[in-house]
């Protein structure tokens, strides 16, 4: 008998930037027609490279990780790491596409940040997250330009914002310790006075330094003789290798082995006197890495609609293949019912970071709006924890409508939990940028007035009845959320903490919806294309109002076990 099994065609994908209705709308929207008809070749080209050389290399390196050579055949200790694959392409395609240096760039002005980002959403899925060290070299790049320290500015800048392979630089970021991850004003790193007052050398242990290949890094020390706490820390910038390529007085401990983002060469580093300047004088460290943290931060909101793009674009193709109980899945009402929640909610998160990222374009090139630096400093927060949330949770439906192959791991489908895992951790926690959203509110009025003014500004725009009454219920969400803060904060400021997840998932989700409402009627209007409207219902009836005050003992009690 000769016997042939089925064989499952597996999902497949074509060019990411046309088969992206909802991106595509959005850039339509918010540039100048002129400016995205010129930025449309290059994400046309990247969306090739993404869902063809990218995606089939993707998988033939699917099984090949970093790897630590500590030690040279004749004893000497080198320490060198050895990326995958494809990281070596990545290396010359990110500085050849500008996916960093397109923000630098004069040539888009205030929309420069939108042009850059679209390349790093289309680019990053079929990375292997070579987007982490890409997110420390633009927050580096920004760092420096904001310290105006203008020796570090000439020789640093130029090369993380170059497209030529050549010369092109990334930066790693060195804040962890043992000590604390988010508490970084615990850092045990001493950094030693040199020879003039910006040259020092650090000492101390970096328990999780990821990119840990970058030429240089930015890091935190603490001076001798500065007090304890983050405002005793100072800003350090490092070169990684001297001149013969040795490490500086770096030692690698050992790579961490990681749930995902296993491509990623992150370490465990020893520092031994290694030579360091001064980026901004000789205290407040934490505030003067501020702006690499808001840069990061935003990467990781875009690289969470990117994941969440993916896992649809995959599970909607697998859908118009898949036969079972003698139909596709695509005919299957529940199965639409499932992938049409997590395709809408994804559509709103996309709308959500790139507000995000708009706004900080129009800061960086002197284009803002009233509202626009209160609002960045609010939405960073917000947009982070939201949209990683929701990267983790879509992710893991998506493995659901693949059944057993979306558990198998050579079909490459469980990669996308374990990498959108890093999300809601990395640069901040969900609780720990929860308590920042709190901070930036800083119960003054004007974060009040920016939210109101951005409210009725979007919902002053939507003619369409419907989509008037989903604002509507988004800004009632908000509103809601905000009085209660205003009426806690000043009484019941523990109650406050303990709601703070609440509270700021609730002001994301409702602006995230209220954003997809308006770009729902913008796309009514100007696209005559209904689909935008339907996400928007669709995302409607998820939950976005998560507010409720949880009694602390009660939490106390279960979450200790005590009587």
């Amino acid at each position: 008998m000769d016997f042939r099994p089925f064989n499952q065609s597996p999902p497949a994908l074509g060019n990411q930037y046309d088969d992206d209705r909802p991106l595509r709308s959005l850039l339509a929207r918010h540039l100048p027609a002129d400016v995205n008809a010129a930025i449309a070749p290059s994400l046309r080209e990247m969306g090739e490279l993404a869902g063809g050389e990218l995606l089939r290399m993707q998988a033939e390196d699917r099984l090949n990780e970093p790897e630590l050579v500590q030690w040279s055949p004749w004893g000497e200790r080198i320490d060198r790491i050895e990326i995958t694959p494809l990281w070596k392409r990545c290396e010359v395609i990110v500085p050849e596409h500008g996916v960093v240096a397109a923000a630098y760039e004069p040539t888009h002005g205030p929309y420069a940040r939108l042009h850059q980002f679209a390349l790093a959403y289309l680019f990053g899925p079929s990375s292997d997250v070579y987007t982490c060290p890409l997110a420390m070299t633009d927050g580096a790049a920004r760092t420096l330009l904001a310290a105006g320290n203008q020796a570090l500015i000439d020789r640093a800048v130029p090369r993380l914002t170059t497209r030529d392979p050549k010369t092109f630089w990334t930066s790693g970021q060195w804040m962890t310790e043992s000590t604390g991850g988010s508490d970084v004003g615990k850092s045990e790193t001493v950094a030693v006075a040199g020879a003039s007052a910006s040259e020092y050398t650090l000492w101390g242990r970096k328990w999780f330094t990821s990119a840990t290949t970058s030429q240089m890094a930015l890091t935190l020390g603490r001076p001798e003789g500065n007090g304890p706490g983050g405002k005793g820390l100072a800003l350090f910038y490092v070169e990684t290798r001297d001149a013969d390529g040795r490490l500086h007085n770096i030692e690698v401990n050992r790579l961490k082995d990681k749930l995902g983002t296993r491509k990623v060469p992150t370490a465990e580093l020893m520092l031994r006197g290694t030579p360091a300047i001064a980026v901004a004088g000789t205290s407040n460290g934490i505030r003067n890495i501020t702006p690499m943290l808001s840069v990061t931060r935003t990467w990781n909101a875009v690289m969470s609609v990117a994941f969440m793009r993916r896992a649809v674009a995959l599970a909607r193709d697998y859908a118009k293949k898949r036969d079972a109980f003698g139909s596709k899945l695509s005919d299957k009402p529940l199965h639409l019912d499932t992938l049409g929640a997590i395709a809408a909610e994804g559509e709103a998160m996309l709308h959500l970071a790139f507000e995000t990222v708009a706004i900080l374009g129009r800061l960086e090139r002197g284009g803002g709006r009233p509202h626009d630096e209160t609002m960045l400093r609010l939405l960073t927060p917000i947009v982070k924890l939201t949209t990683g949330k929701s990267s983790v949770a879509i992710a893991s439906e998506t493995l659901e409508c693949f059944g057993g192959a979306g558990y198998v791991e050579d079909t490459g489908l469980p990669t996308l939990l374990r990498d959108a895992q890093v999300l809601p951790i990395w640069e901040g926690t969900t609780n720990v940028l929860s308590l920042d959203t709190l901070r930036a509110m800083g119960h003054s009025a004007d974060v009040f007035e920016a939210i109101e003014a951005e409210s009725k500004r979007l919902t002053g725009e939507i003619t369409d009845g419907e989509l008037a009454g989903i604002a509507k219920s988004a800004v009632d969400a908000i509103r809601r959320a905000l009085g209660w803060l205003a009426e806690t904060a000043g009484t019941a400021p523990l109650d406050t903490e303990a709601s703070a997840r609440r509270f700021a998932l609730t002001l994301g989700r409702s602006y995230a919806l209220l954003l997809l409402a308006s770009h729902a009627d913008w796309s009514l209007k100007n696209e005559r294309d209904r689909r935008s409207k339907a996400a928007a219902q669709l995302f409607a009836e998820q939950p976005f109002d998560l507010l409720r005050v949880v009694p602390r003992d009660r939490a106390r009690s279960v979450a200790l076990d005590e009587a």
